[in-house]
This record gives C-alpha cells, sequence and structure tokens, in this order.
C-alpha cells in the first residue's frame, strides 16, 4: 500500500515543532486541553465532512485538518508526559478531585484523532490499531481513577464543586464506541451494550450530582456559579445516541427518543448560557465577559459539533422533527465554524500575552485554566 509520504512529512514537521516550542518553554497543558482535539476532529469528521461530502474530506485540504489535528494531539501527549518526567503531573492533573475527570478528554480526543486517521490514511491503519488498544486501556485507567474520585467527592463533601467535566466519563466512553466501529466492522454487540450502559450510567450519576448541586445552593449566581462544561449535558447526550447509532444497538425509532432528549436538553442549556452571557455582559462588558479565554470553552465548539453531528446522522422521519434537522443542517455549520474561528482567535490573544487575568475560571470550574 503507499504510504502518503508529504502527509506524513507534514506531520512529523509540525508535531516536532510544537514538541520543541513545549520543551524549551516548559509548558504544561492544563488536564483538559485535549478538548481542543476533540473539538477540531468533530468539526472536521462530523460537520465539514457531512455538510460538504467526501470531496471535501478526502482532499488535501480535509486531510491537513486531521494532520494539523493529529499533530496538536501528538504534542499535548508530549506535555503529559513531560509533565510526569518532571515531577509535575500530580500537581497538575491529581491534585484536584474535580481536574482529574478532565482526563476523559484525553480517551475521547485520541479517539477522534483515530478515527480521522483510519478514515482518511488508510496505510496508517496498523498504527491506529495499536492506538485503539493503548486508548481502551488509558480508559480503563481513567474510569477507575475516577469511581475512586467520585467516592472522594462524597466523603469530602464537594457535591457543590461539581459541573459537567464529570460527563467526560459518558463522552470518553461512548467515543471508544465510536472509534472501535471505525477500526473493527464486526466489532461483538456485547461488548457495544456494556460500554454504552456504562456510558449511560455515568451520566445519570454525573447529572444528578449536578442538578443537586444548583438545586441545594440556594441562591446562586448565573455569572459565577454556572460552569461552561455545563454544556456536556446536551453533548454526551448526542454522543451517546450516535453510538447507538453506530452500533446497531438500538432500533432507529429509539435512536430518535435520544435525539429528541438531547435537542430538549440542547435548548434548555443554551438557553441559560444566553441568559448567562447577557449577564455576564452587563456586568463585565463585551471585552472582559466574551474576549477572555479558558480552556473549559472547548467543551462548547465539541458539544455543538457533536449535537450537529447526531442530528444530520439521526435522520427522523416526523415532518416536524425533519424540518428542524433541516434547519440545523443549513444553519448549524456556519455556528459551529464561528465558534471554532472565534475561540482559536481567543488562544492566539491568550498565548500572546494579551489578555486579563482576573477573570480566570480555575477555582469555580475546577478545572486548569491553561491551554
Amino acid at each position: 500500500m503507499v504510504i502518503n509520504v508529504e502527509f506524513l512529512l507534514l506531520y512529523i514537521f509540525l508535531a516536532f515543532s510544537l514538541m520543541l516550542f513545549m520543551y524549551s518553554k516548559k509548558i504544561y497543558v492544563g488536564t483538559a486541553a485535549m478538548a481542543a482535539v476533540m473539538a477540531f476532529g468533530i468539526t472536521t469528521q462530523g460537520v465539514l465532512f457531512n455538510f460538504f461530502g467526501s470531496h471535501f474530506f478526502y482532499s488535501t485540504g480535509g486531510r491537513i485538518l486531521s494532520i494539523l489535528d493529529l499533530a496538536l494531539w501528538s504534542s499535548f501527549v508530549f506535555s503529559f508526559a513531560l509533565s510526569y518526567f518532571n515531577k509535575k503531573f500530580k500537581e497538575v492533573h491529581y491534585s484536584n478531585l474535580i481536574n482529574r475527570f478532565g482526563m476523559g478528554t484525553w480517551v475521547a480526543g485520541t479517539s477522534i484523532c483515530g478515527i480521522l486517521v483510519d478514515k482518511q490514511f488508510n496505510e496508517w491503519e496498523f498504527f491506529v490499531k495499536i492506538i485503539l488498544c493503548i486508548n481502551v486501556a488509558l480508559w480503563a485507567f481513567y474510569i477507575w481513577i475516577c469511581l475512586r474520585t467520585l467516592a472522594d467527592v462524597r466523603n469530602k463533601r464537594l457535591t457543590k464543586s461539581v459541573h459537567g467535566v464529570l460527563l467526560l466519563t459518558t463522552v470518553s466512553t461512548q467515543s471508544l464506541v465510536l472509534f472501535a466501529s471505525t477500526v473493527y466492522k464486526g466489532v461483538p454487540l456485547f461488548i457495544d451494550l456494556v460500554l454504552i450502559t456504562i456510558g449511560i450510567a455515568f451520566y445519570f450519576v454525573s447529572a444528578i450530582l449536578i442538578i443537586k448541586r444548583y438545586s441545594s445552593l440556594g441562591t446562586w449566581s448565573i455569572r459565577t456559579d454556572w460552569n461552561n462544561t455545563n454544556c456536556i449535558l446536551h453533548g454526551a447526550l448526542s454522543i451517546t445516541g450516535l453510538a447507538c447509532l453506530v452500533s446497531h444497538l438500538l432500533t432507529n425509532h429509539s435512536v430518535m427518543i435520544i435525539w429528541f432528549c438531547s435537542a430538549l436538553v440542547f435548548l434548555i442549556v443554551e438557553l441559560i448560557e444566553l441568559y448567562r452571557l447577557i449577564d455576564r455582559i452587563n456586568f463585565y462588558g463585551w471585552k472582559r465577559a466574551i474576549l477572555v479565554y479558558d480552556v473549559s470553552q472547548w467543551s462548547r465548539v465539541f458539544t455543538f459539533a457533536m449535537f450537529y453531528t447526531f442530528t444530520y446522522l439521526s435522520g427522523p422521519n416526523l415532518y416536524f422533527i425533519s424540518l428542524i434537522r433541516k434547519t440545523i443542517i443549513i444553519s448549524g455549520i456556519w455556528l459551529v465554524l464561528l465558534l471554532a474561528i472565534f475561540e482559536i482567535g481567543l488562544v492566539v490573544k491568550y498565548l500572546s500575552g494579551n489578555h486579563p487575568t482576573n477573570l480566570k475560571r480555575s477555582s469555580s470550574d475546577g478545572i486548569d485554566p491553561s491551554f
């Protein structure tokens, strides 16, 4: 099989350049930084491919986007390894209990990169299979950490600090279903059933804890107490529905029920987000309310793109729902792209050092705000 040497060389150059930069600057990216990889990956695979078709996806431009995402993934893995060898891993990624759940982006980010490579570079199939095996082991380790951490959160009475990052347990689990289904066309139904059930169980546990947090706070501020990661409430449902669809575990009717629940939660959460945005603008002003980078904001790009992908592939039969679906497909792509471009702009501004420092959400989000 012929190897695309030019793309391989591009990947090596980009990945090595990013790794060299991180090594020279001793950059330890935040635990949830892989959310950027997830966002880029699902935007490429789920949004651009479905909207523009295979002509774009398999074109030079589409493959370059995948190489960029793969290089970013590799540099983040390098940064995680660098933190371990420099004895910073525990401080950066493990000491904060809620922050540990951000490791779920490592699994999901690896899954989406594996899917991109498998679909666009068939000659790298052996490499992808190795990555899948490693990712399964990483997921098992991550779930073990999460189970212990959930117990710690309960014992230490930290339920008032929980937020949508807990739902990465569901996202990471369902991403494995999608990854395995891409690499191996005949994944035993039992394996898909077990994984999807685990993901759903984590969703209910996490959602209950999040709802309990806000219902038990009494008076709370939408401006300071609502977290960016809460949008994963609908993103986790979307990826669950997509996993059920790809694995053929449920009927089309059952998948549509999940889509309806996802759409309903999407509407509720994003209305809250809109109200929060208005409140922040009124209090902080446009610049300090919007033009502030936080790694958790990548979760919004990912969840919007995931809902778009699920909507595109679910194909409802009812006319009213079909009309809503068509509207989402036609207009949603531009919203996702706008969010992605806007977030890239904030990253550039953040890395340039030209950003306010008094609105970082490391304490309220429970995650490291660094890229």
